[in-house]
């Protein structure tokens, strides 16, 4: 049974995760990737603490710290929400109202069950479109999904239309070896969206411990990146 080596959370090692995130480079189709999410759900927080995760709490930190409006009333859109990490620091830091989507059933009724959702939506980015009307949300934020191998892109495209005008746009990835051409890519988007004065740059954090490293060829911890736009049109 696919991924069936996985042992019970309580006895997980960083090996067992490092195995688990390796395996899903080789599953590179929609319903493969559909597939190892779902069957990772459930050890899905216990693994990513393992793995020294940083990126939702550095990407909460980064919204709170340049966020102008009232935390309170502010309405956040949480792409590729998993079971709702990151909205889960914004709550600690004041925030309030989240609306969350993901492609993946499992992380849905993960997230569903912390009860931080005003709303959740299964979607599958890069296929579907993210909302059905424009300009709904004050953040709107994606964390994880930006690299090689998951989303394409072209999705920030609907993150600057999600967002309304005056709101923010965080995103996140990886800066390891394997992602440089996407990061490369995703860089090149977000400044062409800044010449044609769509957004303005807020903050680029460059992180040098992003996440413990997973690749044979990687040692110590890979770095990674927390981007803040705001629309201005």
């Amino acid at each position: 049974m696919l991924f069936s080596y996985l042992v019970m959370a309580s006895s997980r090692t960083f090996a067992d995760v490092r195995d688990v995130i390796l395996s899903a480079h080789t599953n590179v189709g929609l319903q493969s990737k559909i597939g190892f999410y779902s069957t990772w759900a459930e050890n899905y927080e216990q693994d990513v603490a393992l793995l020294d995760y940083r990126a939702p709490h550095l990407a909460a930190e980064c919204i709170t710290k340049n966020f102008k409006g009232d935390k309170a009333r502010a309405i956040i859109l949480d792409v590729a929400c998993g079971t709702g990490l990151v909205s889960a620091h914004l709550k600690k830091l004041g925030f309030k109202h989240f609306v969350g989507i993901d492609g993946c059933a499992g992380m849905l009724d993960l997230a569903r069950k912390t009860g931080l959702f005003q709303e959740l939506k299964q979607c599958m980015l890069g296929q579907d479109s993210l909302l059905e009307q424009d300009e709904m949300y004050d953040i709107v934020v994606i964390v994880g999904a930006l690299s090689v191998g998951q989303v394409p892109v072209t999705v920030i495209e609907q993150l600057w239309r999600a967002t309304k005008p005056g709101g923010y746009v965080c995103m996140t990835t990886r800066g390891n070896a394997e992602n440089q051409e996407y990061k490369a890519e995703l860089e090149h988007v977000v400044r062409r969206m800044v010449e044609e004065k769509r957004w303005s740059c807020v903050a680029v954090n460059e992180v040098e411990e992003w996440e413990r490293a997973v690749a044979e060829h990687e040692t110590g911890y890979i770095p990674g990146a927390v981007y803040l736009y705001q629309r201005t049109q």
